[in-house]
């Protein structure tokens, strides 16, 4: 027999009764019924119950064994009698009488109890992670995760890709977030970064005559933690084809993508390719974000001709004032009772607005001061054009367009969930295209680029020579599902004349384009195909199919919230000697007056 197992503690079942067998695993946890200790004996694989008499010699032994040591038990497979059948568990038929065990490894008083799915604090949950991952909520998402990760290496083959690794220490490349940096010792002063992505070197692997590229690759970004990021390091699915479009992309991927979802979806749906493509200033009217949640059926309105000269002053005012104030309607079916009114008004009120001016519908007219000022006839042709019924409400947002979409796009979601309108086990994708090759940067005062610098400009030179720049839109696209960004994408600007002109542009003198990024420069030089690609988040994706809204629970040791790994103690101080090697000399921050030895 084994030294360990004969099985694993998810294996048994009726037909194993009668057998002798071994069995190793964490004390998930014990009970005492009527003289008899029951031991819930825990794997990766699963939970067998096992049993032991008082009357056992080792009875005593096994008794004092603390939950989350580690045992090896040995014994025959027993049936549970019909009222002590466990049918929550594959085991639950049978289990195991103890005859023998072995103490592998005892375990000290619990910080964070294994069994159960109570909450605990992140510091508590990261400092011992090792424990937090033996929970069967957090142990279920990072198997989830190798599966997901399997399915899209074998999904990428199978359409034709092939997997290759890019360099982890590189040069620093303007992806939008400070650069992770490592110092050289055998050049001194000089420094490498952690790649932000591998954008540069896939790109360079389509000029070097690979025609479909991917891997699952390693991201570094120095940048503050939120709940659909991880601080430090995540993880994407990185891809470039050669000679696509942007439609060949998005029809290559779509059956990626929603096999991917389909396959680990249970019972929830996944919208059917070919998913909708929507530009970005639609995507900014309709819903005030370019990630929009479409399982929300609300789709936001410009309604400005409906208060311009109307008797709503404060609309109508702001109208007439300024040519780029907007008032945008939120249509709210099923909301049409001033107490929702009221609240939505209130939860306004809480975000930092004035207010949500609004109008709900009764007995064949609309009520409210909005409905009061602007007199019936406006009323009704409003109504008539939102679609709305007795029951419903809309509300308004006014002003300019760019400052208030964040919470016009706040409020529509706001809606969707109050009144319950949203759809519920979907999963619904999208394509924002047609983004703004640059934007101006009121801080600076200058023109950035507004996504990604080594994209195709819509209408290539012609348009950089032309056109305001502002409005030059790009082959630059988004893929969004259920609200969350999974990832930006471009067709490339594979010409060295239209890259330099672009960053142009974008205030960048041709001698620092030429020295920053001469690597992709003297290739596009010798011959370069039209290429393309983008770059889910592979642990987005997980969040979604695990159902999660943090990818703290869908990473095996993840940072906490200051970029601080707590069971490892990083980053931490080093020595002397190890920064002469580098070269460094620390110049760290004053401590303020009066904090010195506290």
């Amino acid at each position: 027999m084994h030294a360990y197992r004969t099985h694993t503690c998810g294996e048994l079942r009726a037909d194993h009764v009668g057998d002798t067998v071994r069995l190793s695993g964490w004390v998930h946890r014990k009970r005492d019924h009527g003289g008899l200790l029951f031991i819930d004996l825990r794997d990766h694989y699963g939970i067998t119950q096992c049993v032991i008499e008082p009357d056992n010699e080792i009875f005593s032994a096994v008794e004092a064994v603390r939950a989350e040591s580690v045992i090896t038990v040995t014994g025959p497979v027993v049936a549970r009698s019909d009222e002590t059948v466990n049918t929550d568990l594959p085991t639950g038929h049978v289990e195991v009488r103890i005859q023998e065990w072995t103490l592998q490894s005892s375990a000290d008083e619990l910080p964070l109890p294994v069994f159960g799915d109570q909450e605990y604090p992140e510091e508590t949950r990261l400092k011992y992670r090792f424990l937090d991952l033996r929970r069967d909520r957090l142990h279920q998402n990072i198997v989830l995760r190798s599966q997901v990760i399997s399915s899209i290496r074998r999904r990428m083959t199978d359409a034709g890709f092939m997997e290759f690794q890019t360099p982890i220490l590189t040069a620093s490349s303007p992806e939008g977030a400070r650069d992770f940096l490592v110092p050289s010792r055998l050049h001194p002063g000089k420094f490498y970064a952690l790649p932000q992505a591998p954008q540069q070197f896939k790109q360079l692997i389509m000029v070097a005559g690979f025609d479909k590229y991917f891997q699952i690759a390693p991201c570094f970004r120095d940048e503050d933690a939120r709940a659909d990021r991880s601080p430090g390091e995540f993880y994407q699915l990185d891809l470039e084809m050669s000679y696509v479009t942007q439609e060949d992309v998005f029809q290559t991927m779509e059956p990626v993508l929603h096999g991917l979802f389909e396959e680990f979806a249970a019972d929830r749906k996944v919208s059917p390719a070919p998913f909708p493509r929507i530009p970005y200033a639609e995507a900014m009217a309709k819903y005030g974000s370019d990630k929009p949640d479409l399982r929300n059926p609300i789709e936001m309105c410009d309604v400005s001709e409906t208060f311009r000269g109307s008797g709503f002053k404060i609309f109508a005012n702001m109208l007439e004032k300024d040519v780029s104030a907007q008032v945008w309607a939120i249509p709210a079916p099923t909301g049409g009772s001033r107490a929702f009114c009221d609240r939505m008004n209130s939860w306004a009120q809480s975000e930092g607005q004035p207010g949500l001016g609004y109008i709900f519908f009764r007995e064949g007219e609309g009520a409210g001061p909005v409905a009061k000022n602007i007199g019936e006839e406006r009323t009704i042709a409003l109504r008539d054009q939102l679609g709305l019924k007795d029951g419903d409400a809309v509300f308004f947002v006014a002003g300019t367009p760019k400052s208030f979409a964040p919470f016009a796009g706040s409020a529509r979601i706001r809606i969707g969930e109050e009144l319950d309108l949203c759809e519920k086990d979907t999963f619904r994708f999208c394509w924002i295209v047609d983004f703004p090759m640059f934007e101006y940067n009121e801080t600076d005062k200058k023109i950035d680029f507004s996504h990604n610098p080594f994209s195709m400009p819509q209408g290539g030179m012609e348009a950089l020579e032309t056109k305001d720049p502002l409005d030059i839109l790009a082959y630059q696209y988004d893929i969004v599902c259920n609200g969350v960004e999974l990832s930006s994408g471009a067709i490339r600007n594979h010409l060295p004349d239209i890259m330099l002109k672009a960053f142009e542009i974008a205030g960048y003198e041709a001698g620092t384009v030429e020295e920053e990024f001469r690597g992709m420069l003297n290739a596009f030089r010798y011959g370069a195909p039209p290429h393309g690609g983008f770059a889910p988040g592979v642990d987005r994706i997980v969040m979604l199919l695990a159902g999660e809204e943090n990818l703290r629970e869908v990473t095996m040791f993840p940072m906490n919230q200051q970029a601080e790994d707590l069971m490892m103690n990083a980053p931490s101080t080093v020595p002397n000697h190890a920064l002469r090697e580098v070269h460094l000399r620390l110049a760290l921050p004053e401590e303020p007056k009066g904090q010195a030895g506290n």
